[in-house]
């Protein structure tokens, strides 16, 4: 209870404001709109309210962005109104409360559609630029698909575009590179995908991460720890094992730009480019990061804001 109390404080003394010669505001606020029929945090920074609006979708699922934004967003924050939503059970929202069913792929899709418009009507603009990280881009090209009116453009870094096929690549490469580790051999052979039960991707992540350096996940607390967000998350991350869009979304109706971690083979970037060719978009690009893997704006985090910003002056001469 003396937890709860001290959130909703935060909650509530979180506004600054301060007047400039030009009446300016400056906002760095967190909010907390019943969306989904439950509380959720969604944090607002801005000098200007006549800045476009660009909404993260963090990876995950289950992640938040919010206390390591400032890393990725120091340039940004010249050009956008700046706004971090913590999703149902992640980050800041569950802190405030636990969602009251399991998370579900379709739950979040409307999740994020009510935050889209929440934004809409509390910063009166007409439309916003959305960006999906890893798994945000589940929710992001719904909203890509189904509500384009919404969005001045769409950034899709590292996406989810078919997360069967590219879970099978990602097992290919990893045996090889671990033909000669006999534990990562013998784990990653009992890898099924379509996976059954939870260790078929936690040996998966495993040696991805272990791969990447990350010699804290052989420790037993980094599995304890991973099974129990799979108890949250194994069921909306096997709907998402589902998608696949060169068949379901061949076409759409906004701009759309793709950001690519050349080293990134936890979302396959072949799929990606190959996905980006045969897509039809009033406008579309892709911009590769020679220096990222899958979590580019933690990469490359200033190559990440300044192509940003360069695609908001193109769309805004464009508009």
């Amino acid at each position: 209870m003396k937890t709860l109390f001290k959130i909703l404080a935060l909650l509530l003394l979180t506004i600054h404001l301060s007047f400039g010669q030009n009446n300016s505001v400056k906002i760095d606020t967190l909010l907390t709109p019943e969306i989904g029929g439950m509380k959720q945090v969604v944090e607002i920074k801005t000098d200007d309210l006549n800045k476009p609006i660009l909404l993260f979708l963090s990876g995950g699922p289950g992640s938040s962005m919010i206390n390591t934004a400032d890393n990725f967003t120091n340039s940004l924050k010249n050009k956008f109104t700046i706004v971090q939503w913590d999703q149902r059970d992640a980050g800041k929202t569950l802190e405030l409360n636990p969602s009251p069913t399991q998370p579900s792929v379709e739950q979040m899709k409307k999740d994020t559609y009510q935050v889209i418009r929440f934004l809409i009507k509390e910063l009166k603009q007409e439309k916003i630029y959305l960006l999906g990280s890893s798994w945000g881009n589940v929710l992001g090209f719904y909203i890509v698909e189904n509500h384009p009116e919404l969005l001045h453009a769409y950034f899709a870094v590292n996406p989810v575009i078919s997360q069967l096929a590219s879970e099978m690549e990602l097992l290919k490469i990893l045996k090889v590179h671990f033909k000669d580790n006999p534990i990562a051999s013998k784990e990653l052979a009992s890898v099924n995908i379509p996976f059954k039960i939870d260790e078929d991707l936690f040996y998966l992540r495993k040696w991805l991460f272990y791969k990447d350096g990350k010699e804290y996940v052989t420790t037993d607390a980094f599995k304890k720890g991973f099974l129990k967000w799979s108890e949250t998350w194994s069921p909306a991350w096997n709907e998402v094992m589902n998608i696949d869009l060169p068949r379901t979304l061949k076409e759409v109706h906004c701009p759309i730009y793709f950001f690519v971690g050349k080293n990134d083979i936890q979302t396959s970037t072949e799929i990606t480019e190959k996905y980006f060719e045969e897509l039809k978009a009033p406008k579309k690009d892709l911009f590769l990061f020679e220096k990222s893997g899958h979590q580019i704006h933690q990469d490359e985090p200033e190559k990440f804001q300044n192509t940003i910003i360069k695609t908001l002056e193109t769309n805004k001469r464009e508009e």
